[in-house]
């Protein structure tokens, strides 16, 4: 735990973001989480602690300065990525993970429970069949494989007018646009600074074309 929280703290000193001791200590005991459950249930490729701090949580958590809307969801979260690190980041926002594996869910679950994170909600269902009810701000992803996939399967889910498509990529080519409906439009492309992340890291931010 004290190893893991010092690895912690240093990798957030090369970073601009504010986080308290609490929220500290939350994205510690999601790590520990995590790495207990992983065992069992092989919820990532990624087998030791420290390599989860850099690549689960300091590469969602960057993303939390351009998060500015009220309700968010990730679409395909797996084990809560980047949903929980970014729930941590916000308590004031709401956050649905959605992904088809119950496993994955129960997993969710759990660590909301033992962290006591009040902000998520975790929801089984295939992101075609999931009805919100209402728009999102945003729709996050961080598992599609292409741009072209996650408007098309998650088109239901933003705000009419105002929601927004936020995919975190390694490497961003302009080519992957190319494919994307005419109903939609790259708007940004965020270079992401993930402290001691080997590789690039992008957030692209799409819309609905005015």
């Amino acid at each position: 735990m004290s190893a893991l929280r010092t690895r912690l703290d240093q990798l957030l000193e090369q970073t601009d973001l504010e986080v308290s001791e609490r929220q500290r200590e939350q994205l510690v005991g999601y790590v520990m989480l995590l790495d207990k459950w992983n065992k069992a249930y092989n919820l990532t490729s990624v087998r030791d602690p420290m390599d989860m701090l850099v690549k689960h949580i300091l590469d969602s958590v960057v993303v939390s300065k351009y998060l500015d809307g009220q309700r968010y969801i990730d679409v395909g979260t797996g084990p809560g990525l980047p949903g929980i690190p970014l729930a941590i980041m916000q308590p004031e926002t709401s956050f649905v993970l959605l992904d088809s594996l119950g496993k994955r869910i129960r997993f969710i679950k759990q660590v909301i429970h033992e962290l006591k994170i009040s902000n998520v909600t975790p929801v089984q269902s295939r992101v075609e069949e999931y009805d919100p009810g209402e728009g999102f701000d945003g729709v996050l992803s961080r598992a599609f494989a292409s741009l072209k996939d996650m408007i098309e399967w998650c088109h239901h889910l933003p705000k009419p007018d105002t929601g927004v498509f936020l995919a975190l990529k390694g490497q961003y080519s302009e080519d992957e646009s190319a494919d994307i409906p005419a109903w939609c439009s790259v708007t940004d492309i965020k270079s992401l600074q993930v402290p001691e992340l080997e590789g690039e890291r992008h957030l692209v931010i799409l819309s609905r074309t005015a």
